[in-house]
């Protein structure tokens, strides 16, 4: 999945570049990035949080779909340290 940058109407970063970078790196990318946001004292920093705020909800939906795809529920329910039940309750549609 790709996401635009709403700015430039191009990608965020070079894809292939991203596509290559571990989890966590990209963690640290993405929390580096939203503290600088939180940081500016302008309206369009926080409308821009707020936009990815939605894009991280609807993410986590897509993630723990394909994770349970790709194992089961209960590994959903693990890493997000719920139960399954809850976890397809929340996510799976």
């Amino acid at each position: 999945m790709t996401f635009p940058d709403t700015a430039t109407g191009g990608p965020a970063d070079d894809a292939a570049d991203l596509h290559n970078t571990s989890t966590r790196e990209l963690e640290l990318r993405a929390r580096t990035a939203v503290a600088q946001l939180a940081e500016r004292t302008d309206q369009e920093a926080f409308q821009a949080l707020l936009r990815l705020s939605a894009l991280v909800g609807e993410s986590l939906g897509i993630s723990a779909r394909s994770l349970a795809v790709s194992g089961s529920w209960a590994q959903v329910g693990d890493a997000a340290g719920t139960s399954r039940q809850a976890a397809w309750s929340r996510w799976s549609s």
